[in-house]
């Protein structure tokens, strides 16, 4: 299954080539690749490649929600052209149950581009997922960007919003089961 992230979060087109993410299943559970342009902004996290790092919404990043709608239970994956990543299990929108689980991230860059493969353990995913949101994020200060794949529509946007990607509401219907095999 592909997704493509073709707006910024308050509904605007993005003006670049979009952010893709692939599904797919894998032995012990979900592989998740992304495709994506490389900005190099804002740089590199302080962490090592491979390992978690705390705050990387902070830095380049792309991200994937994983929600039960009925419970508020969900997995935050974050991916970064860098090699670090994290991994939240939350109960209840941005209560934090776990973090910085251990993940197999794999990422090959160049000066324009990036790939990631992020292989996710079924036993990470909270149990009855229906619900799917992902974010892209890039850049600094006045030029830092946060995109999404079901964004708030335009409309809606209030007067001095800043984004917020634990809007459960407007994630979409998702089957995790139909990768389950």
């Amino acid at each position: 299954m592909e997704f493509k992230i073709e707006h910024t979060w308050n509904g605007l087109p993005v003006d670049h080539e979009p952010v893709r993410i692939h599904l797919k299943p894998w032995d012990e559970g979900l592989l998740m690749e992304v495709n994506a342009l490389f900005f190099n902004d804002p740089p590199a996290p302080p962490g090592e490649p491979g390992k978690p790092f705390n705050r990387l919404w902070d830095y380049e990043v792309v991200e994937a929600f994983f929600l039960n709608d009925k419970t508020e239970q969900y997995l935050e994956v974050e991916l970064c052209p860098h090699g670090q990543h994290l991994l939240l299990l939350l109960s209840g929108q941005r209560k934090i149950c776990q973090q910085e689980l251990a993940l197999t991230f794999e990422v090959e860059r160049n000066e324009s581009r990036w790939e990631g493969r992020a292989y996710l353990p079924w036993n990470y995913f909270p149990p009855c997922v229906n619900k799917f949101n992902a974010y892209a994020i890039h850049g600094s200060e006045a030029k830092r960007t946060y995109e999404a794949l079901y964004p708030l529509p335009h409309c809606e946007v209030q007067e001095g919003q800043q984004p917020d990607f634990h809007r459960l509401e407007y994630f979409e219907p998702f089957h995790l089961e139909d990768f389950m095999g």
